[in-house]
C-alpha cells in the first residue's frame, strides 16, 4: 500500500518502528471507507482507498501513523412497499429506478459506527496519539464531525473533522463517483477505474452516481484536488 521506502501504515509497523513514528509525530489518520457502488467504471472499495491514498501522502509529508480504513459506514436507509430496504444511492435521483446496487454490503446503524469510532479514538489516545484525522465516506464524514467535540472533552485528543475544521476548500470525495472521486481515484489508484465501463452516450447519465459526469474524470484533476487538500492538512497539522 505505501507509495514509498518510509513505512506509514500502522499494520505494517514493528513495535520499535511504531515508538519512534509515534514520538516524532503522535498523529493518526483514520479513513472511513465502506463498501458501496461506485458506478460501473469504479472500484467498490473507493472510499476507503481515497482516504487512505491521501492520508499516506500525508503521513509522508507531516509525519504519522495510517490507521487501517474502516470498511463499515451508515448511510440514509428508505424500506420500499414491498419491503425491500434501499440505502444511499439506490434511491438517488440517477438511479431509475430505484433499486439495489452491486456491491453494497457494509453498511450499518450510525450508532454501531458511532460506537465503533468513539473506541478507536479513546484506543488513539491510550495507546499515545495526541491528534486523530478521520475523513472518507460523506455519511461517516458527517456522522465523526457532529460527535468529534464531545469524544475531545471526554477522551483527551485532538481531533480533526472535515465537517467541522475544513468546511471551505476541501477537495475530496466531494461527490458520488462521479468527476472529483473517479479523478482522485485515476490520482491514486488508476488501475481501479475503467471508464470504458460507461456509457459513450453522453445522454445517459450513469447509474447510481452523484455530480459532474465522470467520464470528465482525470488524474490531473485528481492531483490538483488532492493537493489542495494537503495544503489544508498542513494548516492544521503545522501551525
Amino acid at each position: 500500500m505505501t507509495t514509498s521506502a518510509e513505512k506509514i501504515h500502522y499494520l505494517e509497523l514493528l513495535p520499535h518502528e511504531f515508538r519512534a513514528r509515534l514520538a516524532a509525530c503522535p498523529v493518526g489518520y483514520l479513513p472511513l471507507g465502506t463498501l458501496e457502488w461506485h458506478g460501473e467504471h469504479a472500484a467498490l472499495g473507493t472510499d476507503a482507498w481515497i482516504p487512505a491514498g491521501l492520508f499516506e501522502r500525508a503521513a509522508c509529508s507531516f509525519g504519522g501513523i495510517v490507521f487501517p480504513p474502516l470498511f463499515v459506514g451508515p448511510d440514509r436507509i428508505r424500506r420500499e412497499e414491498d419491503g425491500r430496504l434501499l440505502q444511499g444511492m439506490e434511491y438517488a435521483e440517477s438511479t431509475v429506478p430505484p433499486h439495489q446496487l452491486d456491491g453494497a454490503c457494509y453498511w450499518v446503524p450510525e450508532a454501531v459506527f458511532l460506537l465503533l469510532c468513539e473506541n478507536i479514538v479513546a484506543q488513539a489516545a491510550r495507546t499515545g496519539f495526541k491528534v486523530l484525522v478521520a475523513d472518507g465516506h460523506g455519511p461517516s464524514r458527517r456522522a465523526w464531525g457532529q460527535h468529534a467535540t464531545a469524544w475531545e472533552a471526554q477522551y483527551g485528543i485532538r481531533l480533526v473533522s472535515i465537517a467541522r475544521d475544513i468546511p471551505q476548500g476541501w477537495r475530496s470525495q466531494m461527490d458520488h463517483a462521479a468527476k472529483n472521486e473517479t479523478s482522485l481515484m485515476l490520482a491514486l489508484r488508476p488501475e481501479l477505474v475503467d471508464l470504458g465501463q460507461l456509457p459513450e452516450d453522453r445522454t445517459i447519465y450513469p447509474q447510481g452516481v452523484g455530480g459532474e459526469d465522470p467520464r470528465d474524470s482525470s488524474a490531473a484533476y485528481g492531483e490538483a484536488c488532492l493537493a489542495a487538500c494537503l495544503d489544508l492538512l498542513r494548516e492544521h497539522l503545522m501551525p
